[in-house]
């Protein structure tokens, strides 16, 4: 049987704790504390009361919670008031609501499409 749309695969309940790396497919929301790493190519969401201190890579991230650490996202990253990240977020879309705390940097670009430069397309060298 193949997961829908917007069904939700796991959860990491409210009052639960996690360490290690979490690899999965389809949609996973967090609403306890994970430490680690999280690779997906699908859908993370992390709840409004998730405390994570990751390095998360994922197709969609969506946080509400706090994070601490980096964040890469290939599709989109959606910031909800109340959340609070500290670190690095990575993606070529983003969108934040009004009352989120960010500290860090942001690089937006298509991850997915990375390429070099063209040979020559600098300025020659003098």
């Amino acid at each position: 049987m193949s997961a829908k749309a917007g069904q939700l695969n796991a959860l990491l309940g409210k009052g639960s704790e996690f360490e290690g790396k979490l690899t999965f497919e389809g949609e996973v929301r967090i609403d306890g504390k994970f430490s680690g790493q999280i690779v997906t190519k699908d859908t993370l969401t992390i709840g409004e009361g998730a405390r994570v201190t990751a390095e998360i890579s994922a197709g969609v991230i969506i946080i509400s919670g706090t994070v601490e650490g980096t964040i890469r996202a290939s599709q989109l990253v959606e910031l909800h008031a109340p959340a609070r990240i500290k670190g690095a977020i990575e993606t070529p879309a983003m969108s934040m609501d009004k009352g989120v705390l960010f500290e860090g940097t942001t690089k937006m670009e298509n991850l997915s499409a990375k390429a070099p430069p063209a040979p020559g397309t600098g300025a020659p060298a003098k």
